[in-house]
C-alpha cells in the first residue's frame, strides 16, 4: 500500500512540474498576432486562475474514499496510463479528467490571444467536477449551494473585473466533467439533495458549460462526447485502426456492454438481459436482414461495479464483433459506451432521445440519426413486448452496411486525439475541435441577442 501511495505521489509531483512548465512555455509560444491566418472570429483568451481552482485539486485524487482513488489516471495530462507498454493510442482514461484533457488541448489551440478585449471567447480553466467532489463526498456536503461562488468572486471582483464586465460573462466558457444534474441542486431545498448548485447559481447563468450530459431543457450547457480510451497521435495510427474496424467480422447481431437490469422492477436493461438470455445461441443464424449471418444473436459484456471503466479490452473486442450496440439509459440517459461503440464501428441502438439525439447536436447532428443509428422506444420494449432482435433483423443488409460506414465516418469527431498529434491527424476535426467551434458560434449568438 505504501508503494502505491508513493507511486501516486510521484505521478502527481511529476505532472505538476511538467504541466506548469509546459503551460508557461506553450502560452508564450502559441499566443498569436492579429495577422494570424484563419483566426478571424476564433480568438480565445485563457483566464489565469490561482492553482486552488485547478492544479491543487489534482492533489486530492485520493482524498475521497467513497468516490475512489484516481491518482494513477492523471498520467499523460489526464489521458491516464497506457493500457500496455507497447500501446500507441490506448489509455486507461477516467472520464472525470475531461477538464484536464480540455485544458491541455486548448494550449495547442492556434488562435490564443493575450488581449482579452480582442477575444471572441474567454476560457476559464476551472476543474469544476473535481472541486465538486468535496461537496459530494467530502466534509462540505452541507455547503453544496456555495459551489462556484468563490470562483465567481475571483472573476468578477478580484482579477481584472473588466474582463467579466465587458459582456457580463456571456463570452466565458468552462468544462464540467460530470452530468449537469450533479450541478443542478435547487438553491432552496433544505436539507440539500444530491449534487451541487453550480448551474443554479444566478451568477453563472451567462456562462457556457461544456459537459458530457445536459439537462432536458439546457440553456446554460452543451453536451460534448465522453472521453473514450482511444487517443491516437498520428494519422497512420488512426487509419490503421479504421482499417481494422472495417475488416472486422461481425459475428454477433447485437451486444450490450454494461451493468444493471438484474432487479425485479421492469426497465429497459432488464428487458435487454431477458431477451439476450432467451436468444443466447452459438449456432449460426441466417438472417434476411440485420447485416448477414451470425454465430450469436445477442451478447452481454458484464460491466457491473465499474469493472470496464478503465479496461477497454473487456468490451472493445466484443464490440468489434457486433453489428449493433445497445445503448439503454441507466442512472442517467447518456452513456460513455455510446462513443466506445463508435470506435468499434458498432451501430448504436438508442431507446430514448435524451441518450444522444437531444444531447450531442454539435457532434452528431439530429437530422443524421437515421443514417447511423436505430431508435426503439423503451416503452415499446418494456411494456408492449416488442422484441429488439425482430427490429434489427428487419433492417436490410445494404442499409446496415451504409449505417456502419456512416458510424466510421463520424468516428474522428467523437474521439479526443492525443495532445501533440501530427499535422495529418490535426487536419481531421476531433471532439475538442468541434466543441470549440460550437462554443464560439454559441457565444456569438448569445452576444448578438444580448446586444439587441
Amino acid at each position: 500500500m505504501a508503494c502505491c501511495k508513493s507511486s501516486a505521489a510521484f505521478h502527481i509531483i511529476t505532472f505538476f512540474f511538467f504541466f506548469v512548465i509546459f503551460l508557461k512555455l506553450d502560452l508564450s509560444y502559441q499566443i498569436s498576432t492579429v495577422e494570424s491566418v484563419g483566426c478571424t472570429n476564433r480568438w480565445i483568451y485563457v483566464r489565469w486562475l490561482p492553482s486552488r481552482f485547478n492544479f491543487d485539486l489534482l492533489s486530492n485524487c485520493s482524498a475521497y474514499p467513497l468516490f475512489g482513488d484516481f491518482c494513477s489516471y492523471l498520467q499523460n495530462h489526464g489521458l491516464g496510463p497506457k493500457t500496455h507498454n507497447d500501446s500507441h493510442s490506448w489509455y486507461r482514461t477516467d472520464p472525470l479528467l475531461l477538464e484536464l484533457i480540455f485544458h491541455r488541448r486548448i494550449l495547442e489551440y492556434p488562435c490564443l490571444t493575450q488581449d482579452p478585449a480582442s477575444a471572441n471567447a474567454i476560457y476559464v480553466p476551472y476543474y469544476a467536477a473535481l472541486d465538486g467532489l468535496k461537496y459530494l463526498y467530502g466534509s462540505e456536503t452541507n455547503f453544496s449551494r456555495q459551489h462556484g461562488l468563490e470562483l465567481y468572486n475571483f472573476l468578477r471582483y478580484d482579477d481584472q473585473p473588466e474582463i467579466w464586465d465587458r459582456f457580463a460573462g456571456h463570452d466565458h466558457f468552462l468544462v464540467m466533467a460530470r452530468p449537469a444534474w450533479e450541478f443542478s441542486q435547487p438553491l432552496h431545498v433544505d436539507p440539500p439533495v444530491w449534487g451541487t448548485s453550480f448551474l443554479e447559481v444566478p451568477e453563472f447563468y451567462n456562462v457556457t458549460a461544456l459537459l458530457p450530459e445536459g439537462r432536458t431543457w439546457p440553456w446554460q450547457e452543451q453536451a460534448v462526447p465522453y472521453p473514450t480510451s482511444y487517443h491516437p497521435s498520428s494519422l497512420n495510427l488512426f487509419e490503421s485502426w479504421v482499417k481494422r474496424v472495417r475488416n472486422s467480422r461481425r459475428s454477433t447481431l447485437m451486444l450490450f456492454a454494461g451493468g444493471g437490469g438484474v432487479g425485479a422492477n421492469p426497465n429497459i436493461r432488464r428487458s435487454i438481459r431477458n431477451e439476450c438470455k432467451s436468444n443466447h445461441s452459438s449456432e449460426v443464424v441466417a438472417a434476411a436482414g440485420g447485416g448477414g449471418h451470425f454465430n450469436k444473436v445477442c451478447d452481454i459484456v458484464d460491466c457491473s461495479n465499474g469493472i470496464c471503466e478503465h479496461d477497454p479490452i473487456r468490451f472493445m473486442r466484443p464490440m468489434l464483433r457486433a453489428t449493433f450496440c445497445l445503448q439503454p439509459p441507466g442512472d442517467t440517459p447518456t452513456r460513455r459506451s455510446t462513443f466506445d461503440g463508435f470506435l468499434a464501428g458498432c451501430i448504436p441502438v438508442f431507446f430514448e432521445e435524451q441518450s444522444a439525439k437531444s444531447q450531442y447536436v454539435w457532434h452528431l447532428p439530429g437530422e443524421m440519426y437515421g443514417e447511423f443509428s436505430v431508435f426503439i422506444p423503451k416503452e415499446d420494449v418494456v411494456f408492449k413486448g416488442l422484441k429488439i432482435v425482430d427490429v434489427l433483423m428487419s433492417i436490410p443488409n445494404a442499409k446496415v452496411r451504409r449505417m456502419r460506414e456512416r458510424v466510421i465516418e463520424l468516428m474522428p469527431g467523437v474521439i479526443y486525439r492525443r495532445h501533440e498529434s501530427t499535422l495529418g491527424l490535426k487536419a481531421k476535426k476531433d471532439a475538442f475541435d468541434i466543441a470549440i467551434e460550437g462554443t464560439l458560434e454559441r457565444i456569438r449568438s448569445k452576444l448578438k441577442v444580448s446586444s439587441q
